[in-house]
């Protein structure tokens, strides 16, 4: 059973069309990605799927229930996690949840904060003001705020931006948890290291959805081939690798270049002078996440110019 079903999402703010013919399915207790440069329309994406912005083009259905005419009901099962920072400050972490508890009229409010303080390890900070914690920790209590009610689908809009890798690590393994119980997750990040823990991706670039699948999937599917060039004067050698024909990226990995282009020939044509140096090394290496990345943003238009 599909958790997210929908069919030629269309969203207009004005003349602007933010979010264009966008279909997407993502299956119970699966954990899928979202990726897409800023401005690209995934937090707007989002915000439909929870029942917050009605379309003005398209059909589908989230948790069994209508986008359209059932948004309220959708509310109710969603756990929805900002990119902001949204609690009282002045606040304890116990008191923050004891306010949402009441909001979605759980009962006893004791005990459902107790739990969800003990599931996600935060008892001994239950005093503590949401003011005065690390971005970590706020990160955690706002998951803390979205699961309380248990909801069966969790949207989190790049939840994990100024988190240390510590306690990004700790909140993914959280969430695979979680997915293990039968959540399904729907995440938007930047990190490719991120995106590579999630079952699926999908990538969004100004509106329009423009790969879905296993990380495995999009990298394959994307046609790009990279090569690996090691050794003395590398940036003299990127200079002049930078626009050559068959040449679409060059970007320093470390001590090395990743030199990426979509027609193998040409590019092997453009660093035949460069595997001739005698203090250079090319050879064959695997296109990652991030090369097809920068290439679907290459090729993408700016739908708010």
């Amino acid at each position: 059973m599909n958790t997210i079903d929908v069919h030629g999402l269309v969203k207009r703010f004005g003349e602007k069309t933010v979010v264009d013919d966008v279909t997407m399915q993502v299956a119970e207790g699966e954990i899928v990605g979202f990726l897409g440069p800023n401005g690209s329309g995934k937090t707007t994406t989002i915000r439909i799927m929870c029942g917050l912005l009605t379309p003005d083009g398209g059909s589908g259905r989230v948790l069994g229930f209508d986008l359209r005419t059932e948004a309220l009901k959708i509310k109710r099962e969603v756990g929805y996690m900002t990119q902001k920072f949204s609690f009282y400050e002045d606040l304890t972490i116990a008191e923050n949840l004891e306010f949402v508890a009441r909001l979605y009229q759980l009962r006893p409010v004791r005990k459902h904060v107790a739990d969800t303080l003990a599931d996600l390890g935060m008892t001994s900070r239950r005093n503590q003001l949401a003011g005065t914690l690390s971005g970590g920790w706020k990160q955690r209590l706002a998951l803390a705020a979205c699961i309380m009610h248990h909801p069966k689908l969790l949207l989190l809009d790049e939840p994990t931006a100024g988190v240390d890798p510590k306690a990004r690590r700790e909140f993914w393994d959280e969430i695979h948890h979680l997915a293990r119980g039968g959540l399904t997750v729907l995440v938007s990040t930047h990190y490719m290291d991120e995106a590579e823990r999630c079952h699926r991706i999908a990538y969004i670039s100004y509106g329009r959805m423009l790969a879905t699948g296993s990380v495995d999937q999009v990298v394959s599917d994307a046609g790009l081939f990279t090569f690996i060039v090691s050794g003395a004067r590398l940036n003299e050698v990127a200079d002049l690798l930078e626009g050559r024909d068959g040449v679409e990226q060059v970007a320093p990995f470390g001590t090395t270049l990743h030199v990426v282009g979509s027609d193998r020939s040409r590019l092997e044509a453009a660093l035949a002078d460069i595997r001739g140096r005698d203090d250079v090394d090319v050879a064959p290496g695997e296109t990652s996440l991030e090369d097809v990345f920068i290439q679907f943003m290459a090729g993408s238009r700016d739908n708010m110019q």
